[in-house]
């Protein structure tokens, strides 16, 4: 079996694929503000760099959140229009699971969601033992005990990314793909404060 890994809900945009549970290639690039316009191109020119085809994926792997609502978008949008037009299954991975699936221990996995509250999920590896959920900065850096994983504080761990663990989990997962939606964990920020206004 053949799949495509999609990643761009963290400030890493991540592309790989994997024939036969082994990477084929693995992009692994800084994000940046011109993601919509670069992610197919990228896509692309792997995919001929190493002669491949879209006709060649049969399943698509996508992170859907949380993270960056820029980022979920473009990902969650490329993954269902290649779905759709190939007539293939897709599967959504959580980005804190993704952060911590290369740890063989109990990590907590952090995002930065800004105003002092984050992103947060405990997993053992891929083994979620609290939800993904959104909290207080201080709330899950003061009651957590191992190791803090993220990319945007410098005083947390580095994630680690086991692609082939996820994909091994979750290969036996797979929804529609029109049924599939951004997993933000919360409301975004326009939404928030038009809340805000309708409230005074």
């Amino acid at each position: 079996m053949n799949y495509l890994f999609l990643d761009t809900a963290s400030s890493r945009v991540i592309i790989s694929f994997i024939k036969n549970n082994e990477i084929i290639f693995n992009v692994n690039l800084q994000n940046d503000n011109n993601l919509s316009n670069k992610l197919m191109v990228l896509i692309d020119e792997n995919f001929k760099k190493n002669n491949l085809k879209p006709a060649d994926i049969n399943k698509i792997f996508v992170v859907n959140g949380p993270g960056s609502f820029t980022g979920i978008r473009c990902g969650v949008t490329v993954a269902k229009t290649l779905a759709f037009l190939l007539n293939i299954e897709i599967a959504a991975i959580s980005e804190l699971e993704t952060m911590a699936s290369g740890y063989d221990e109990v990590v907590c996995p952090i995002i930065d969601a800004r105003r002092g509250y984050v992103f947060a999920g405990i997993y053992d590896g891929i083994k979620n033992i609290a939800p993904d959920r959104y909290i207080g900065y201080d709330e899950i850096t003061k009651g957590f005990k191992g190791k803090i994983v993220s990319y945007d504080y410098e005083s947390a761990y580095e994630p680690k990314v086991d692609i082939l663990k996820l994909i091994n989990k979750h290969k036996d997962k797979s929804i529609n793909p029109h049924l599939l939606v951004p997993n933000y964990l919360k409301k975004t920020e326009a939404e928030e404060n038009l809340n805000a206004k309708r409230n005074q």
